[in-house]
């Protein structure tokens, strides 16, 4: 991992799940505890829950429907809000991602928090970790009605925040968005090696990786 050349970086942008917070409360959530509950509310085995979930899962992955909890309640008619409260206690911050967020403010970076996730999944995070001190601003894909697979997402940010995409740090888990972010010409990626504490580490190809917030400091 090389050092950042923070000199030449004014504006840092990070990604929430699996990049600041530890991926594991969501894989949990959708891939056992929403199927076990599902199946609880229709009457059938959880094998067949998940047998009926996962190619809806797959059908609207990347889409700004498969991050909205107001399009999974009525499509599932459950309320997804209420669930992900169930398991909560999961939610954790990732090692020193704190420390990190402290840093970058102290040397003065302006620092967006961009995530795809709906609202109200971000205010549940944000009820059990405090982030919302160490950003300028805490973005939702939602609030522009694209998600940051889309270039759409990265234009209307711009318009937004305005930020120099040559002096911008991203940092983020998913490769789609990295790839996405890079052909809208953000100069600094990062991708995250381990999103998920419980899983291991990841190939994470033509994208550095951050194993170690430490290692990041300026």
């Amino acid at each position: 991992m090389q050092l950042l050349p923070w000199d030449q970086i004014d504006t840092v942008l990070l990604d929430m799940d699996g990049t600041l917070l530890d991926l594991h409360f969501d894989n949990h959530f959708w891939l056992h505890h929403l199927p076990q509950r599902y199946a609880e509310h229709h009457g059938i085995s959880q094998q067949q829950a998940e047998a009926e979930l996962l190619p809806l899962f797959r059908q609207h992955a990347g889409q700004l429907n498969w991050y909205c909890t107001d399009f999974w309640s009525r499509e599932l008619k459950l309320s997804v809000r209420d669930l992900k409260r169930e398991i909560a206690h999961l939610i954790d911050l990732r090692p020193d991602a704190d420390t990190f967020l402290a840093a970058i403010r102290a040397a003065g970076k302006r620092v967006a928090l961009i995530t795809n996730a709906h609202r109200d999944s971000l205010s549940l995070k944000l009820e059990r970790i405090e982030l919302a001190p160490f950003f300028d601003r805490l973005i939702s894909s939602h609030d522009y009605g694209f998600p940051k697979e889309d270039q759409q997402f990265w234009f209307a940010l711009q318009q937004d925040f305005g930020f120099d995409p040559a002096r911008t740090l991203f940092i983020d888990d998913s490769l789609p968005i990295l790839r996405s972010a890079r052909q809208f010409g953000i100069a600094r990626l990062l991708a995250v090696r381990q999103p998920d504490s419980q899983q291991p580490a990841k190939n994470t190809e033509e994208f550095n990786a951050v194993d170690d917030y430490r290692l990041l400091l300026p």
